[in-house]
């Protein structure tokens, strides 16, 4: 026969709450066990990316550049008048010299106004002769006439004083001696007008001659500047150097002011470097410089500084004071490297590939055993060229990953294969 259990049932109850309690114990804590666990780092090739160490020691602040070589001593001819390119006599790469002959320009109306001017010049020429062949004939009628009126006036001055003796003596009638002080007295007045008439023909002739003479160097000017227009028809060079351009082929017309050929000096190059607006806010008047020209590195000083910004760089010219290696040219394409300043004592690194000066970054740096990387917040100083300075967050020896490492930056650990 059955025999009744009671208590059963609620020890079967107590032993499922029990174990349901358990359960979420254990739930609970391998939860907050796993909460705890650090994500897996991903890992990343040793060999993908580049790795610096960090030094203390004196650092070199530099900035570079790109840039070409350029003639510091350039002129252009351009044409002083219109016309039509006849002939090229010498083309880019020829030695010139001043008054080497580079190419030949023809122009109808220059010619002709060369030739009128010249005949202007000339009738104006026989026309100041003629005046003044004119005016000295003029000028010895009036002193051929002070003279006869000054000869009337001695001989009236002369009969006048004899008739006044022979009236002394009673030989000559009151009449006749007043007759001959009259003609005296009127040849004396005819010798003074004659006198003033030969001055003042005297006088004018030098007035007179200005006038044309001004006339015949006014068309003498012209002439000479039409001569000139004619004369620059020939493209002289004025310097010593080298044909650089020529922007014209025969046929070609053109326009007064038209740049006809470019001569440089080969001799005295400078390098004009580009140089980012970001990294030119520290350069400065007589900054050492090198310049790399692919065959050899030349010395030189920051001489001009460019106060405008062109797509995003400044200008910077550069005197070069070593000697040019073979092949410099203008134009050739250099690489300009400018020496800020040196830094005796400083904490420096490579480079990275993402962050400016004075500005904190995140970078990886290696654990000591070089199997992990832990991001680090860095504190940037002043840069150059390769390297930058470390203010706060990294010490001398440390290990530190430059790469780009922007894919990473939802995780601050990796792991190095």
């Amino acid at each position: 026969m059955d025999i009744p259990r009671p208590n059963v049932a609620q020890k079967k109850r107590r032993r499922r709450i029990l174990a349901a309690v358990l359960a979420c114990l254990a739930l609970a804590s391998i939860s907050l066990v796993l909460a705890r666990l650090k994500p897996a780092a991903p890992n990343v090739e040793r060999s993908l990316v580049w790795i610096d160490t960090v030094k203390r020691g004196p650092m070199v602040r530099q900035v570079r550049g790109l840039g070409t070589l350029v003639p510091e001593e350039i002129r252009w001819l351009a044409a002083r008048t219109s016309g039509r390119v006849d002939k090229i006599i010498l083309r880019p790469g020829a030695l010139v010299e001043p008054g080497s002959l580079i190419l030949l320009l023809s122009n109808p109306d220059v010619e002709s106004g060369a030739a009128n001017a010249d005949s202007q010049l000339h009738a104006a020429e026989a026309q100041l002769t003629n005046l003044r062949v004119q005016l000295e004939s003029q000028l010895l009628a009036a002193e051929s006439a002070a003279a006869n009126a000054k000869s009337s006036f001695e001989q009236a001055r002369l009969q006048a004083e004899v008739n006044e003796e022979l009236f002394k003596d009673g030989l000559v009638a009151p009449l006749q001696m007043k007759l001959s002080q009259v003609s005296a007295e009127e040849a004396a007045t005819r010798h003074k007008i004659e006198q003033k008439r030969f001055a003042f023909a005297q006088a004018s002739i030098q007035p007179q001659l200005a006038v044309q003479e001004a006339e015949v160097e006014r068309l003498r000017s012209l002439a000479r500047l039409r001569h000139d227009e004619l004369d620059a028809l020939s493209v002289h060079a004025t310097m010593n150097g080298v044909l650089s351009a020529l922007p014209v082929e025969v046929g070609a017309q053109v326009q007064p002011g038209t740049n006809l050929a470019r001569v440089a000096d080969p001799a005295r190059l400078k390098a004009e470097i580009r140089i980012a607006e970001t990294q030119a806010k520290d350069i400065t008047l007589g900054q050492l410089a090198q310049i790399d020209t692919r065959n050899g590195v030349v010395d030189g000083r920051v001489a001009r500084i460019d106060p405008a910004v062109q797509s995003g760089t400044v200008t910077v010219d550069v005197s070069l004071t070593g000697p040019l290696p073979k092949g410099a040219r203008p134009d050739l394409s250099v690489d300009g490297t400018i020496e800020l300043e040196r830094l005796d004592d400083a904490v420096y690194v490579g480079r990275p590939a993402l962050g400016q000066e004075r500005s904190t970054v995140g970078l990886f740096r290696l654990s000591a055993s070089g199997q992990e990387a832990q991001r680090t917040p860095v504190q940037l100083g002043r840069s150059s060229v390769n390297t930058v300075e470390i203010l706060h967050g990294l010490q001398p020896g440390d290990r530190v990953i430059l790469s780009d490492m922007s894919q990473w930056d939802a995780h601050e650990r990796i792991r190095l294969n």
